[in-house]
């Protein structure tokens, strides 16, 4: 394992960790030290073949509080890989149906992935701007919640175009391999990489930007640890739009339709992940009027939306979901703003068939309809 016995042994045991877990909270007996100290040194294999592995939300809560500074979201990865060559994997919701996609990302496919785009805006097959759209087109199809997915990408494509740039979207993108790695598999996600760093040379991008923090995420830090520095800039679209919007000259209307405060949910992967805490915030900060109410657990301290890689989504999730909508509310917001697909996805779908009455808007979207 990449994490050694040398690297736990500068652990305290001052339980920092299983203090911060979100899932120790509901399940008392789940403790990230306890499962490195069973694996690395107790040399327990009974973990390998336990829920343990899958339970984690690789959320890195922990470790992003950790005083010796132990990496347990990639340990939970290894663990992981090791515990498909046990046979035990993890429960796939939706029948699996986003594994399959990805899957078939694989192969040689036709794809028709930009259908979307070009009814939103302009966009080229070539260009020195490459948007990298993720695997939004297919959760659309594949998640009939309402949820919208393809809005933020629609947004994102449009808010380009205000600021006149026609980037480049590709046909031929594939899932950028986030799900396959953090599920316990490096082959698939390798191949899947392997793939986009091709179609992306071949739009001659000298910057790639990701709206999915997964993506972003994958790309920035991921990636290069096994392909090495990439050719081109890799920027989150809040980083560009945020750094570039106040000198494109566009005018933004004061806060409407009875939403005059939000608040705004820290993505897992976009924030302990990818250090990214302050451009989303500064675009909501663009519009005038708007008040952005901080939920207690925000930034460094955010909670997860509940479930990652679309795995094991359980009654836990649902409880983490249901109890981090309660604390938006609290905030008195009218909506809560979220950067991520599947955080949108994730609390929208808790939000169905409860008491709740709490709009969940994409950021980008957002800022859009308040553009004059």
């Amino acid at each position: 394992m990449k994490i050694s016995r040398e690297q736990v042994d500068y652990c305290m045991e001052c339980g920092v960790c299983t203090g911060s877990c979100p899932v120790s909270r509901e399940l008392p007996g789940f403790s990230p030290r306890l499962m490195i100290k069973r694996v690395l040194m107790d040399r327990d294999e009974t973990v390998l073949r336990s829920k343990d592995p899958w339970t984690c939300l690789t959320c890195a809560r922990c470790s992003s509080r950790c005083p010796a500074q132990i990496d347990f979201p990639e340990f939970a990865r290894e663990c992981r890989e090791l515990a498909r060559k046990e046979e035990n994997e993890p429960q796939l919701p939706h029948h699996g149906t986003l594994q399959a996609i990805a899957s078939l990302h694989m192969r040689d496919i036709s794809q028709k992935r930009t259908d979307w785009a070009k009814e939103a805006g302009k966009f080229h097959p070539k260009g020195d701007h490459l948007y990298f759209v993720g695997c939004a087109p297919y959760f659309d199809a594949a998640l009939k919640y309402g949820h919208g997915s393809l809005e933020a990408a629609v947004s994102v494509l449009k808010l380009l175009n205000r600021m006149g740039i026609e980037p480049a979207i590709s046909d031929d993108e594939r899932c950028c391999g986030h799900d396959a790695l953090w599920s316990g598999n490096e082959a698939n996600f390798r191949k899947l990489a392997s793939l986009n760093l091709d179609i992306i040379a071949g739009t001659g991008a000298k910057t790639v930007l990701f709206s999915c923090p997964e993506g972003y995420m994958t790309f920035k830090t991921e990636i290069p640890k096994y392909f090495g520095k990439l050719p081109f800039e890799v920027l989150h679209v809040s980083e560009f739009f945020a750094r570039e919007i106040p000198a494109a000259g566009i005018k933004f209307k004061p806060a409407q339709n009875g939403v005059s405060t939000v608040t705004y949910q820290d993505p897992c992967r976009l924030g302990r992940g990818a250090g990214i805490y302050e451009p989303p915030r500064d675009m909501l900060k663009l519009i005038p009027g708007l008040k952005l109410e901080e939920m207690p657990f925000n930034r460094e301290n955010s909670i997860c939306c509940g479930t990652s890689a679309w795995i094991e989504c359980s009654d836990l999730s649902k409880s983490l979901q249901l109890a981090r909508l309660a604390e938006a509310i609290e905030t008195g917001a009218g909506s809560l703003i979220t950067a991520c697909p599947k955080c949108r996805i994730h609390l929208s779908c808790a939000e169905q068939n409860t008491e709740i009455d709490l709009k969940i808007d994409d950021l980008y979207s957002f800022v859009l309809n308040h553009i004059e």
